[in-house]
């Protein structure tokens, strides 16, 4: 296949914009859940708890678990550039890249101290997954791929139970360390959040995460963002139009049937005798759904931004998306300081509508900061960090 990426180290807009879209949905999705203090203000009117209910439900219908699978999606397709460009300079990317999932973990520890959601460190681990499969055939990274977003150990778990009718498998293994973090986050001083997070909200994150499927999905994702980048589904031609008009044919299929099974296996599973199954069967549903809802929505994205050049909103979010990781670690910190007891406390006092807002809010602040900065250097300044240390001592680096 004729290579029709760009030159090295030339960015794709529209990947930059489509990782801008994604991050504003996981800021705004952040927000209304107070970052993991969940929390229903007393005393509303009931018009306001009535639209409150309704901006919640619609809005984790549309970005719940999508902007984050997108944001998976192209964090294998980065991998993928990155490692195309090494390999142009007659070099080899895999042990770089071993190093610099080592500096994302770290990235990871320094999020983690603030807000007990962090993705950095799942990312660092499954990452290196990435390794082994770089160099092995199209058919045989999609068919990896397949079997991890088949969600494999939560079948194995379906399987078992139906074996041995005393196990009942559950998902809750998260819940003790989430009490143990909600007083801190409540009413404990910025220390004592710190104290907290280095232990109990790390394990209160990655449990939930483990538990809900997240670690078989992210692998899954990253690799086949390998495959969108090696395919060169990002780069404008007839073919790669076709290519995205199928993803919508077939996630947009997909959709209905996975709906009305998310719906309705509660009660099918109940009239079965098959109780005990509903976590796993839960994650397995769930996972699909959100993968087929955000194959319809980067697909769409992607085709409008081919037939328009980017749409203007599209082109207005690129530094956005350009400052990712910047943006990712710094909206938690504002986001802990508005709604935790160290800082305002907003977490008592504010509905899905005012947090939406609030969500709206700091993605506008940290937009305007990107752009500001962008317009005086090359990257973000946790992006300039990762990307020196990235290739420290390496020949690279001192050209």
């Amino acid at each position: 296949m004729t290579d029709l990426l760009p030159p090295l180290n030339k960015r794709l807009d529209v990947v930059d914009a489509l990782r801008g879209f994604a991050l504003m949905a996981i800021v705004i999705l952040h927000s209304l859940e107070h970052y993991n203090l969940y929390c229903i203000p007393e005393g509303m009117p009931d018009w306001l708890n009535m639209l409150d209910l309704g901006v919640w439900e619609t809005t984790f219908f549309l970005m719940a678990g999508k902007a984050y699978a997108t944001f998976s999606l192209l964090f294998g397709f980065s991998f993928y550039i990155q490692f195309r460009n090494e390999q142009a300079r007659g070099g080899d990317f895999r042990r770089r890249f071993a190093w610099r999932m080592f500096l994302l973990f770290l990235f990871a520890q320094f999020h983690s101290l603030f807000y007990n959601g962090d993705i950095l460190l799942l990312y660092a681990v499954a990452g290196l997954l990435l390794i082994p499969v770089c160099r092995l055939k199209d058919k045989t990274v999609f068919i990896i791929a397949l079997a991890c977003l088949f969600q494999p150990f939560e079948w194995g778990r379906v399987l078992y139970s139906l074996f041995h009718s005393g196990y009942t498998p559950l998902s809750d293994g998260y819940i003790t360390y989430k009490q143990l973090a909600l007083p801190v986050m409540k009413d404990g001083n910025f220390l004592e959040l710190l104290r907290s997070n280095i232990w109990h909200g790390q394990l209160y994150s990655n449990f939930w995460q483990v538990e809900h499927g997240r670690l078989f999905q992210t692998v899954g994702l990253f690799m086949y963002g390998l495959l969108l980048g090696r395919r060169q589904y990002f780069i404008p031609s007839a073919q790669s139009v076709r290519r995205w008009r199928t993803v919508c044919t077939v996630c947009a299929a997909a959709f209905g049937p996975l709906w009305y099974i998310k719906e309705s296996m509660g009660d099918m599973l109940h009239t079965a005798g098959l109780d005990r199954l509903s976590v796993p069967m839960d994650t397995i549903v769930m996972s699909w759904f959100n993968i087929a809802f955000m194959g319809l929505l980067v697909a769409a994205f992607t085709l409008a931004w081919f037939r328009t050049n980017g749409l203007r909103i599209q082109r207005f979010i690129i530094p956005y998306g350009r400052m990712s990781l910047t943006n990712y670690i710094t909206q938690s910190i504002i986001g802990v300081f508005l709604y935790y007891g160290y800082g305002l406390g907003l977490y008592k006092t504010t509905g899905a509508t005012v947090t939406f807002l609030i969500g709206l809010g700091i993605v506008g602040l940290q937009l305007f900061w990107s752009r500001r900065w962008l317009a005086r250097h090359k990257q973000g300044p946790f992006e300039t960090i990762w990307s020196k240390g990235t290739w420290l001592g390496h020949q690279r680096n001192r050209a």
